[in-house]
């Protein structure tokens, strides 16, 4: 991990609450209260984002909309509308402005900030995290969750531990303890498949995990087993990156029954593309270089990859640049168990200052 493992810095994780969904409740007094998912409601429509009210029947985004419209039927949906998150989104990053420069964001409604050294000399990173979290109430009519740390990867775990509306402030001394309660599950970067990994190998929590040393986590998962070891006894020097740009966006899908022909292939890639696009359009970025990735039933994985002139700017070219790709491998000789879509070569255009000098003492509280 990177950066400086003598500096205590003090980390703020910020996470705006159904940010989607929470925008339309907003701005439609008929939607509050009620069980809301942004997306589209057809067929091959997935769920953007849903509301806390949607979210207790289970309904979840990139959810498949005719999976959601099952589990809650008096589900609502909204089609997005992202120009409107964008605005909100400026709006939020302003009132971060106003007390550090060192901002990472990592999509629309959430970032880092380093609250190091803050620029009204205020001295107490939670005394900031309420008085931003107030701010955007005031200011937007929405609610955000704050995670406060001395790491990023424990304020992001911090961030959701109240959800919504809520704050969690971890101390450095509180850190391993804290990580050691949570599931493996909770750990960014662990997905279904590794944390199913992982309990097959006995480790449910972050104390079974800080149990193994580094050589058996590398073993077993390669280089990322360094910061599974790391992870445990809650150290992470990574700075907050003002310049950080994403290499790439991508989702891919595993499928229980393999997919074979053109059509049931063209519908599954069509959900991919649903999903990927809500990702850029959250990110803000924009790539030239498509990676369509299929898994056969034999396990054999093929790539096919186009990089064009302009960047892609919109969904229609994304699919029709990712449909042709998929033309390129069809028909299929196997089943397909795992069809993908990244978008690479990045571009962020997000204009972000930084470099705030050293002002005044810093504490937690």
């Amino acid at each position: 991990m990177e950066g400086d493992p003598a500096l205590i810095r003090k980390i703020i994780h910020v996470d705006m609450d159904a940010f989607y969904a929470s925008v339309e409740q907003r701005d439609n007094p008929d939607l509050r209260g009620k069980p809301v998912a942004v997306g589209g409601s057809s067929k091959r429509g997935v769920v953007a984002a849903a509301s806390y009210e949607a979210r207790a029947f289970g309904v979840r985004s990139a959810m498949p909309s005719v999976t959601a419209q099952r589990q809650c039927p008096d589900l609502i949906f909204v089609k997005p509308r992202f120009e409107a998150y964008k605005a909100v989104s400026r709006q939020i990053r302003d009132i971060f402005a106003r007390y550090t420069d060192l901002i990472q964001p990592l999509s629309l409604d959430e970032a880092y900030l380093d609250l190091t050294y803050d620029k009204q000399s205020i001295g107490s990173a939670v005394k900031i995290a309420k008085a931003i979290r107030a701010a955007i109430r005031e200011e937007t009519g929405l609610t955000a969750s704050a995670g406060v740390s001395y790491n990023k990867f424990i304020a992001k775990l911090a961030s959701d531990q109240n959800k919504p509306d809520g704050m969690c402030v971890i101390l450095p001394e509180q850190g391993p303890e804290f990580v050691a309660s949570l599931p493996v599950r909770r750990f960014h970067g662990v997905g279904p498949r590794t944390a199913e990994k992982l309990a097959k190998l006995g480790v449910n929590t972050g104390a079974d995990l800080a149990l193994k040393d580094e050589a058996w986590l590398l073993q077993h998962f390669g280089s990322w087993g360094g910061y599974l070891f790391w992870a445990a006894r809650g150290i992470d020097h990574r700075p907050v990156n003002a310049n950080a740009v994403r290499k790439s966006i991508g989702a891919e899908s595993t499928y229980f029954d393999d997919k074979r022909s053109a059509a049931e292939l063209h519908d599954a890639l069509e959900e991919i593309i649903n999903v990927v696009w809500g990702r850029i359009e959250r990110s803000q970025a924009q790539g030239r270089t498509l990676v369509l990735k299929a898994r056969y039933s034999d396990f054999r994985t093929i790539t096919r990859s186009r990089t064009v002139a302009q960047a892609l700017t919109d969904r229609a070219a994304m699919a029709q640049l990712g449909h042709a790709l998929l033309e390129q491998i069809l028909p299929v000789e196997l089943g397909v168990r795992l069809l993908g879509l990244t978008l690479s070569g990045l571009v962020d255009h997000k204009e972000i200052r930084h470099g705030a000098t050293p002002q005044g003492q810093f504490t937690f509280d």
